[in-house]
Formats: structure tokens, sequence, C-alpha cells
């Protein structure tokens, strides 16, 4: 199975670089060949680019806001956006925006591609502040790290045991 890690994050906005972080952590976990773990900053069009690659599962990571504390892990598969209900000048408006992306639009270009795998899984964390010019994470969000790191190797793990 082809699985590809794709860690987004801005290092110079606060705790948007919590993917970012996270890359660090998974470069000296042993991943098989069959496992990229990519830093792909703020742009979708680079999370495009590795989608073309074609993979099996896609695992991204990123500071989410969902609503919990800040530090808040969170672990959900992904349902694969229905393009149908998304016009075509939307889904083109968010080709034209992929400099700097959310998550969602990440989702609904890959699957206008179609390079979006079947399995999807979004490793966030609840930030503390993504809007603050800072070069460091909170101190929630920095003790999340590794944390995450974990899960993602344990989703990998269990992937890769399918």
């Amino acid at each position: 199975m082809e699985i590809l890690v794709a860690c987004m994050g801005n290092l110079l906005r606060g705790d948007d670089g919590f993917g970012v972080a996270v890359a660090d952590a998974l470069r000296d976990r042993d991943f098989p060949p069959s496992v990229d773990v990519v830093e792909v900053g703020i742009s979708g069009v680079s999370m495009a680019q590795e989608l073309l690659d074609g993979y099996d599962a896609f695992v991204l990571v990123d500071a989410m806001e969902t609503g919990e504390d800040p530090g808040t892990v969170t672990v959900k598969r992904a349902s694969v956006p229905d393009i149908d209900q998304y016009s075509e000048r939307e889904v083109a408006s968010f080709a034209a925006d992929m400099h700097q992306t959310d998550p969602s639009k990440i989702l609904v270009l890959g699957e206008a591609l179609g390079v979006l795998p079947d399995v999807v899984v979004l490793v966030g964390c609840e930030p503390t502040d993504t809007d603050e010019l800072a070069d460091r994470l909170s101190p929630p969000v920095r003790e999340a790290v590794p944390v995450a790191a974990d899960q993602v190797e344990r989703i990998v793990d269990e992937l890769l045991d399918q």
C-alpha cells in the first residue's frame, strides 16, 4: 500500500506551523519506502502535485479548528466530498486559490482531479492562534506534536496491516 503523509503549515503563523513540526518529528521514524512523509507548507498546489503520484491512502496533518481545547489532537476518517455538490466555477476557484488553502478544498480538488484515494485520514490539532505572526508554537500545541506523530505512526501501521 502506497501512503502519503502530507503535513501542512506556516512556520510564521504560530500554531499554523503544527503540521511542519509533526513532519520534523516523523523524520526519525522508520517508515517503509511505500510511505512518503512530505511537508507541503501552505500550498495546496504542492499537495495536489503530491497526490498526482498516485497513493492508496492519504494522511493529512494540519492545525484544524474543531472547537476543542488548544492542543487537542483529533483523528478522523475524512469523507470523500461529493464533487457534484460544487459547480465547475467553485472547483475552478479552489484551484485558483490553492496557494493558501484549507484541507476541505484539497479534498474537493483531489476528487475533481481523480487523484484522491478512497482512504483519507485527517490528523489535526486545535490551535491557540493561527493568525498572529509568531515563529513558534504555543505550549499546548508544541506538547501535542509527539502525540500527533505517534498517532500518524499508528495510522500508517494499521493501513499497512490491511
